[in-house]
């Protein structure tokens, strides 16, 4: 089968830390380019080309730059911080929120953003078989109380459209579940993948849909992402973003209220605004409680109350998202 055009960018992607910096005409940074991490690199070209040549502190850059930080050992982070292992019923399916279940559809991500919660998380253990999807959907089957399947990963716009359009039809036989939630940063990272089929594809459920998007920066948000998005609702579904509050990327007001501001204007609404997920080696992009509570209350000086994201944690064992 040939390469569809997203899957041919996928596959240019940068995973050499010093092409990345040469493409940006940055100076070789022995303390990336040399650094060795369980945590591999990936980068798209197209998010790539968002990014300031010459600028080592672009913010772009900085949420995929390996550095030297993520080999320190930190008190408090772990590798769950988010109690994931222990809210899975079986491999590849969790199960945190009442009427909500979380299928981790692919452990695949077309970047690797270097504050990822799961980036330790063990996905070889459930890798997605026929035979365990087989077993997830006999599991949805039996269980009446949810009404919501939320596809995470990895992303799962990464599962090419026959097997992503299988998976949907299967949890759409299942009459007591209403709704489903496609959490992707693809729209942002690799917009190309937003293609004619897969709006297609999903226009086909009876299902309601919900896509929760990953922006953290205005500048992630360029034409060729304004298209993707104008896309999604012709799919019938409703589009949301969720950003994470990084040291050094967005830790400031007026970068946020300008996300916010480009988002709604491209038709997504701003959703949560999550302080950091505490996995370890990520501490280098923690943004402390007082600060971020000034950050987002000078936000709300600065926004409308519709554009602006809540604030909140995830705690493990929690039965629902902490409001900070």
């Amino acid at each position: 089968m040939p390469k569809s055009d997203w899957q041919a960018e996928l596959a240019s992607s940068y995973t050499r830390v010093e092409d990345l910096l040469a493409f940006l005409e940055l100076p070789s940074l022995p303390f990336a380019s040399t650094l060795k991490t369980p945590f591999p690199f990936r980068v798209t070209a197209d998010y790539a080309r968002r990014m300031r040549k010459g600028d080592a502190c672009d913010p772009l850059l900085r949420q995929v730059l390996p550095l030297g930080e993520e080999l320190l050992s930190v008190p408090g982070y772990s590798a769950d911080p988010v109690g994931d292992l222990d809210a899975l019923v079986l491999p590849g399916l969790l199960h945190k929120y009442r009427g909500r279940a979380l299928l981790l559809a692919t452990p695949a991500c077309a970047i690797h953003c270097r504050y990822c919660f799961r980036r330790d998380f063990p996905y070889a253990d459930g890798a997605m078989t026929r035979q365990r999807e087989a077993e997830i959907i006999s599991a949805l089957q039996a269980d009446a109380g949810v009404n919501e399947v939320i596809l995470s990963g990895g992303d799962p716009l990464l599962l090419h459209d026959e097997r992503l359009a299988a998976l949907i039809e299967a949890i759409a036989a299942i009459s007591h579940i209403r709704r489903l939630r496609i959490h992707t940063r693809l729209p942002v990272v690799l917009p190309s993948r937003i293609s004619d089929d897969l709006i297609a594809l999903l226009r086909q459920t009876r299902l309601q849909c919900v896509t929760v998007i990953h922006a953290n920066h205005p500048a992630e948000l360029d034409r060729e992402t304004a298209v993707a998005l104008s896309r999604l609702p012709a799919a019938g579904g409703r589009l949301l973003n969720q950003s994470v509050l990084l040291r050094g990327v967005n830790d400031n007001a007026e970068t946020l209220a300008e996300l916010s501001e480009t988002l709604f204007s491209k038709g997504v609404t701003p959703y949560y605004l999550h302080l950091l997920d505490k996995a370890q080696g990520t501490a280098h992009f923690d943004v402390p409680l007082d600060e971020a509570l000034k950050i987002h209350e000078e936000l709300r000086r600065l926004l409308p109350g519709y554009l602006v994201p809540r604030l909140v944690r995830e705690e493990a064992g929690k039965p629902y998202k902490t409001l900070v």
